[in-house]
C-alpha cells in the first residue's frame, strides 16, 4: 500500500538515508551543514521548500523535494521539483509517478500555474518518465557557483 504525504520530524533518519544515496548517484559531496540545513528547511512551517514522501509498507521509499516561489510570467506561482528520488529497490512500480502526481496535484489545489523541474541530460530513466509527461521545452540551464 502506497501512501504519500508530508515528511515530518519523525521521517528524518529515513530522509537523510535516502538523500544519502540520491547524492552518491549524482557524485555529490555535501557538507554535512548543507544537509542539516535542508531538513531544518523542510521542517519549518514557513519555509516554502517542502517534501513530499512514498511511504510503502511503513518504509519511506522515496521523495520529492519541491518550493514555491513568485513568477514574472504567471499571476500565481510557480512550483519548482528540485530533487525526486526512488530507492533503487523500489524502482519500476511507479512511485516516481507517484510522487509527481502528487505533486501536480497539490500544486493544482493550492492554484499553482506551473510544475517544472529539470535533471541531467543522460538520466534516461528519469527523462523516460519526465518524457511522459511533457516534452523538453528546450531550455538549458546555468549554473555559477557563488
Amino acid at each position: 500500500m502506497l501512501e504519500l504525504r508530508n515528511a515530518t520530524h519523525g521521517d528524518e533518519n529515513d530522509f537523510r538515508a535516502l538523500w544519502g544515496q540520491y547524492l552518491t548517484y549524482y557524485k555529490v559531496d555535501l557538507a554535512p551543514e548543507v544537509t542539516n540545513a535542508t531538513w531544518a528547511r523542510l521542517m519549518d512551517p514557513a519555509s516554502p521548500v517542502k517534501a513530499r514522501l512514498a511511504v510503502v509498507e511503513d518504509r519511506v521509499m522515496g521523495f520529492a523535494v519541491h518550493l514555491h516561489h513568485p513568477s514574472t510570467w504567471v499571476a500565481t506561482e510557480d512550483c519548482y521539483l528540485e530533487d525526486l528520488f526512488v530507492a533503487p529497490e523500489a524502482r519500476g512500480h511507479g512511485l516516481g509517478r507517484a510522487l509527481i502526481d502528487d505533486l501536480i496535484a497539490l500544486a493544482r489545489a493550492k492554484g499553482w500555474s506551473r510544475l517544472y523541474w529539470h535533471t541531467n541530460e543522460d538520466n534516461t530513466r528519469a527523462r523516460a518518465l519526465y518524457d511522459s509527461y511533457v516534452a523538453s521545452d528546450g531550455h538549458i540551464r546555468y549554473r555559477m557557483k557563488l
